[in-house]
């Protein structure tokens, strides 16, 4: 009986979760007709790509899907090029207040966005950044690299500083004892760490709202948003665009997923 009612939770909570995914992908396929129909159906009666072929042709959905990739790619990467060698250090090198500045990094990743918008505004009106992706990303690295840190540098606590020491001895540097030692254990924590940082990037609708105003430098929730607050509101087209939202997400789990074990696989091995 408990196992019995164990999988109807579950189950219950797959339904609650995955039904509006389905919903909204069954309609994107849908008719305009058929959308408001009664009572309402799940599957097309009859399947059509025409919502797909309005949003590219009818919108610059095409436009923001480049500049939300170009955006979210560029922050993961600046946040682990910052991120990556700065937790290391903080894991690696002995120094005074050490263990306080590593607590104060994680304490700043609690202000809400909505805290800190402001202040960022200014701050980017006065290095002339508005209106720009570099300043968006700057915007988001600023606000991932708190959580990326300590994320990073728990992995990087879990590697024995004796392996460092051992390719060290072996005629190795630093750098070389990093990139060949260290990041391949590290590597899950890497991955894990590029993935939050796309995944905020890409679904964040605050800062692109107020640092953005040009529609040709739009991202996608922005953009998305803006098909919303139009005089007519087109459902089929918000739908076949909150799909096609869905695809490079989708991509990046399997990737990650892929890669995740590949990592654990090779720490086993350097082990």
């Amino acid at each position: 009986m408990r196992r019995a009612a164990l999988w109807c939770a579950v189950a219950a909570l797959v339904f609650f979760v995955a039904f509006p995914f389905a919903w909204m992908i069954a309609t994107a396929f849908k008719p305009a007709r058929e959308i408001f129909v009664s009572p309402p159906t799940l599957l097309p009666a009859q399947f059509t790509l025409e919502n797909l072929a309005r949003l590219f042709a009818e919108t610059r959905f095409a436009t923001y899907l480049a500049n939300s990739l170009f955006v979210a790619s560029g922050t993961a990467l600046l946040t682990l090029a910052v991120a990556v060698p700065g937790a290391y250090g903080l894991t690696r090198y002995r120094f005074r207040f050490r263990e306080a500045i590593s607590a104060t990094i994680l304490f700043t990743y609690m202000f809400a966005p909505i805290m800190i918008i402001i202040p960022f505004y200014v701050l980017m009106r006065a290095l002339g950044l508005i209106n720009t992706h570099f300043g968006l990303v700057l915007a988001y690295t600023a606000f991932c690299l708190p959580f990326a840190l300590w994320l990073l540098r728990t992995y990087f606590q879990g590697i024995p500083a004796e392996l460092e020491e051992a390719a060290l001895t072996d005629g190795a540097t630093r750098a070389q004892a990093v990139a060949r030692v260290v990041l391949p254990l590290a590597l899950p924590g890497v991955i894990a760490t590029a993935t939050f940082t796309f995944i905020l990037a890409w679904n964040d609708y605050i800062f692109a709202r107020v640092l953005l105003s040009a529609d040709e430098l739009k991202t996608l929730p922005v953009g998305i948003a803006d098909l919303y607050n139009a005089s007519v509101v087109d459902w089929g087209m918000i739908m076949a665009a909150g799909m096609v939202v869905l695809v490079p997400v989708l991509a990046m789990f399997l990737f990650v997923q892929r890669s995740l074990v590949a990592g654990w696989g090779a720490g086993g091995v350097k082990g």
